[in-house]
């Protein structure tokens, strides 16, 4: 059965909301490559942030399925004035390197350039994690040089690299 890639509903949230838990956080994120387990420690999100999101009409939670399965997610937010922000990627760990974020990438860019009109997408990834933002640039990405905090306080504090790229 192929892949699925589709807009979240509130229904779909409780299968998906455990799938970014383990792509982020714990032991099971550690089975993938793209997780923040030692770097950050606690949930990564919860439903209701997750439903803010997919009732909000400036976003969409576009999630992946496998065989009715939640296998994977991505956030595409409206920043106005051209510019889309992509957020929230992950594939549940096991199935990571396969080629899955790729197709949930070009869904998100599709979606910001289709439906919200967008002309550029961006996103933020801790500067920490390298090996992440070489992914995104091999995809098209550049950083832009611009650095933000880390949206949670923490010690040491952390900060988060600006990715940018034009959507055709």
């Amino acid at each position: 059965m192929p892949l699925l890639i589709r807009p979240a509903t509130p229904a779909d949230l409780p299968a998906i909301h455990p799938v970014i838990e383990r792509a982020y956080r714990g032991e099971t994120a550690r089975q993938g490559w793209t997780h923040e387990a030692d770097l950050i420690e606690g949930p990564r999100t919860n439903i209701e942030t997750l439903t803010a999101i997919v009732e909000d009409p400036a976003q969409v939670l576009l999630s992946a399925w496998e065989e009715g399965s939640a296998i994977g997610c991505v956030n595409v937010a409206n920043h106005g004035g051209g510019t889309a922000y992509l957020g929230l990627l992950c594939i549940e760990p096991l199935r990571q390197a396969g080629g899955l974020g790729r197709q949930l990438i070009a869904a998100a860019e599709a979606h910001a350039r289709d439906v919200f009109g967008c002309t550029r997408i961006e996103m933020t990834v801790i500067e920490e994690r390298r090996k992440l933002i070489e992914y995104y640039l091999r995809r098209g990405y550049a950083e832009t040089g611009e650095r933000r905090d880390f949206p949670i306080p923490l010690d040491p504090p952390l900060f988060m690299t600006v990715l940018a790229k034009k959507l055709v």
